[in-house]
C-alpha cells in the first residue's frame, strides 16, 4: 500500500489529504481566518456554575463560553493509553464544591465549538510531542493501545519510567514502536521546557487570554501523521516546504527524503484527483462495488446509515446476497466515518439477517474495518431490531459542516412547501 500526505496551501485555507493507495482516507481543512482551537490553553474565568448539569461555563475570550464538565475538572487518576480519557467515579464530586463564579482557571480545549455549542475544555492539560505526550498534572505512564506486542510495550514502559519528569505523566505514542531511549530524550526536554513557559505565562496578564496556541495544520500533520508508513509528504508552497524540512530534520530525520515540493502547472488537489473524491465524500448516497449502496443521514442527535442491495442481485441465494452486501458495506462505512470525520452516536441499519452467525460476521467485519481509524470508536452491538449501535469520538466539526451550509430556502431539510415550489396540489406545473 502506498500512503501519501498531500498539502494544499493557499491564501484562505490549508487542506491536508491522506491518500491510501490513491484513495482519499482523510481530509483536514483549516481556514486562515479561523484556526482550530483544539490543543490551545487558556487562562479563563468561571462565568457560571450549574450544579444541576454538573458543569460550568468558562469565559476564555472566545465568542461563546467554553463548557467544562465535572469529570474534566476533578483530579486525574487513570488514562486509557493515547486516547487520553479519564475514568473515575464522578458521583463523589459536586461542581459547586470545585468551582466558584469569578474564579480564574487554566483550561485546554478538547473539542471544537460545534453548531450552537461553544468549545469543550478540560483542566487536564496534555502536551503532545512527536513520540510522547506530556501530562503535567498527572503522575502516570501509558502506552498506545495500537502497540500490541507485549514485549515492545514493556520495553517502552521501562524507558518512559526512566525519563518521566517527577510528578508528571507520559504517554508513549504509536509512532514510538521500535524506538530506543535516545529517541525520547529530546521530546521530554522540549515538552518540559514548553510546560515551564506555559506556567510562566499563566502567572501574569489579563484574564481571559490564550497562554498557549497549538501549531497549525501543516505542522500538526508532520507531528501526528507523518510516520514511517507514509511514503510521501507533498506540499505546494515553497516557503512552507522548507519549514517542513526543518521540522522533520528535528523530529524524524530519516523521513526527510520523503518530503517533496509540488511544482507542476496544476492545482495539487486536482492533480491527485482529490477534489472529485471530496465531492463523493459529501454525497448522501455512496455506491458499493457490488452494486449495493449506503445512505448517510445526519440528525441533531446522531448519524443514521442505511444499507441497501441496490442493483446487486447475487448468484446463489438471498442470504448470500445480503451477507455479501452487508460485509462490503462495513468496509465502506468505516471509510466514510473516517473520511467525513463523523462523530457521536452512529446507528447502522444493515439489511436484515436471520442467521446469528451472519450477524456476528458482519459485526466482526465492522470492528476489523474500524481498526485503521485513529479516532476512538466503540461498536456496542446489534439491537433486537437488527440495528448496530456504535460511537465515534467527536473532536472537530464534520467535513460536511466545514464545507457546506444549510440552504436558506429549505433550511437544511431538503424540502420546500409545495405552494412555494410552483407546483399545484396534483403535482402538475401551474
Amino acid at each position: 500500500m502506498i500512503n501519501e500526505i498531500i498539502v494544499d496551501v493557499n491564501a484562505s485555507e490549508i487542506r491536508v489529504g491522506i491518500l491510501e493507495d490513491k484513495e482519499l482516507a482523510e481530509i483536514h481543512i483549516e481556514r486562515t481566518c479561523h484556526q482550530g482551537l483544539v490543543g490551545n490553553i487558556y487562562r479563563g474565568k468561571v462565568s457560571s456554575v450549574l450544579p444541576g448539569m454538573q458543569a460550568a461555563f468558562i469565559d476564555i475570550g472566545y465568542e461563546k463560553n467554553a463548557f467544562l464538565y465535572v469529570g474534566d475538572a476533578i483530579p486525574q487518576k487513570e488514562y486509557s493509553d493515547d486516547e487520553i480519557e479519564v475514568y473515575r467515579d464522578y458521583a463523589e464530586y459536586n461542581i459547586s464544591d470545585i468551582l466558584k463564579v469569578g474564579q480564574e482557571i487554566t483550561v485546554q480545549v478538547i473539542k471544537e465549538p460545534i453548531g450552537t455549542k461553544g468549545p469543550r475544555v478540560s483542566t487536564h492539560i496534555t502536551l503532545p510531542g512527536r513520540n510522547l505526550v506530556l501530562l503535567p498534572n498527572a503522575d502516570y505512564i501509558g502506552i498506545s493501545r495500537r502497540i500490541e506486542n507485549d514485549g515492545e510495550r514493556q520495553k517502552l514502559k521501562k524507558i518512559a519510567e526512566k525519563l518521566k519528569p517527577e510528578n508528571m505523566g507520559l504517554i508513549v505514542r504509536t509512532v514510538s514502536e521500535g524506538k530506543e531511549e535516545s529517541d525520547f530524550i529530546e521530546d521530554v526536554s522540549f515538552l518540559t521546557r514548553l510546560w515551564a513557559r506555559i506556567n510562566q505565562a499563566e502567572s501574569s496578564g489579563p484574564v481571559p487570554r490564550c497562554i498557549h496556541k497549538d501549531i497549525n495544520l501543516i505542522y500538526r500533520s508532520v507531528r501526528d501523521l507523518f510516520t514511517w508508513n507514509i511514503d510521501k509528504f507533498i506540499i505546494n508552497d515553497e516557503k512552507e516546504y522548507f519549514k517542513v524540512l526543518e521540522l522533520v530534520e528535528m523530529i524524524s530525520p530519516v523521513l526527510k527524503n520523503r518530503v517533496e515540493l509540488f511544482q507542476k502547472d496544476y492545482e495539487i488537489f486536482d492533480y491527485y484527483q482529490i477534489e472529485t473524491k471530496i465531492d463523493r465524500a459529501l454525497s448522501r448516497k455512496v455506491w458499493l462495488k457490488c452494486g449495493g449502496y449506503i445512505i448517510i443521514d445526519k440528525t441533531e442527535a446522531l448519524t443514521v446509515i442505511d444499507v441497501n442491495t441496490g442493483k446487486f442481485v447475487g448468484d446463489n441465494s438471498l442470504e448470500e446476497t445480503v451477507l455479501k452486501t452487508n460485509i462490503e458495506a462495513t468496509k465502506e462505512i468505516a471509510k466514510q466515518l473516517r473520511l467525513r470525520d463523523i462523530g457521536g452516536i452512529v446507528i447502522i441499519d444493515f439489511i436484515d439477517m436471520n442467521d446469528a452467525e451472519h450477524q456476528q460476521m458482519v459485526l466482526d467485519s465492522l470492528k476489523q474495518s474500524l481498526k485503521s481509524d485513529r479516532t476512538k470508536t466503540i461498536v456496542l452491538g446489534m439491537t433486537a431490531l437488527g440495528l448496530v449501535e456504535m460511537t465515534r469520538k467527536k473532536i472537530r466539526q464534520e467535513l460536511a459542516t466545514v464545507m457546506k451550509c444549510d440552504c436558506p430556502h429549505c433550511e437544511g431539510t431538503g424540502k420546500i412547501n409545495i405552494s412555494d415550489s410552483g407546483l399545484s396540489g396534483s403535482g402538475k406545473s401551474k
